[in-house]
């Protein structure tokens, strides 16, 4: 194995645990997403090219569609290269609530924890990895040092739980998965 494989390896067991935790088919009735299966909405297949019934969608196909969906197109594998436990979390969220939203996250965090612009210029919310995110990402790491990946990484997760809990309190069908949206999609099990 070389150095150039650690990334695809790393990406990897990501997709592969999202896949599991997701499970099967799934249709709940309080799920807008719709038909789903491994965590792949049937939206998102057919726009990726699959065609067949949602029950049948291969594992290997929605592993794909996760890699070039919600980890190269958002560029979180350039975080990755930085922040590895960051990119995890960026990846997940992104999956769950989509890549922009997680990205705001982040890019939201880093402009309430550079200490009013002394560690870094304050960055657009614009929901996209860009040079001025990845600047500012390198700018936090640097000022705050390795610790401050778990200070960022729970910045970010106290602004997805808060999410969580808004959307269930405006749309009470959604509190059907608050429980789980809680218990699997906060906090990081690799720290």
């Amino acid at each position: 194995m070389s150095l150039a494989d650690l990334p695809r390896l790393a990406i990897d067991a990501l997709i592969d645990a999202v896949i599991d935790r997701e499970g099967g088919y799934v249709n709940h009735p309080a799920d807008r997403g719709g038909p789903t299966r491994w965590g792949v909405t049937e939206a998102v297949a057919r726009a990726q090219g699959y065609a067949g019934p949602m029950r049948d969608l291969p594992r290997t196909e929605a592993a794909n569609i996760y890699r070039r969906i919600y980890w190269l197109r958002p560029a979180f594998d350039r975080v990755a290269a930085r922040a590895p436990r960051i990119a995890a979390e960026l990846f997940d969220t992104g999956v769950n609530m989509g890549t922009a939203i997680a990205t705001g996250f982040l890019q939201r965090a880093l402009n309430a924890l550079n200490r009013t612009a002394r560690d870094y210029p304050d960055i657009a919310v614009d929901r996209a990895i860009g040079p001025r995110t990845l600047s500012a990402l390198d700018g936090f790491l640097k000022a705050r040092g390795k610790g401050g990946e778990t200070v960022l990484l729970r910045a970010m997760e106290a602004l997805q739980g808060e999410r969580y809990i808004a959307l269930a309190e405006r749309r009470p069908s959604q509190e059907a998965f608050l429980y789980g949206w809680l218990a699997n999609r906060i906090g990081d099990a690799n720290s």
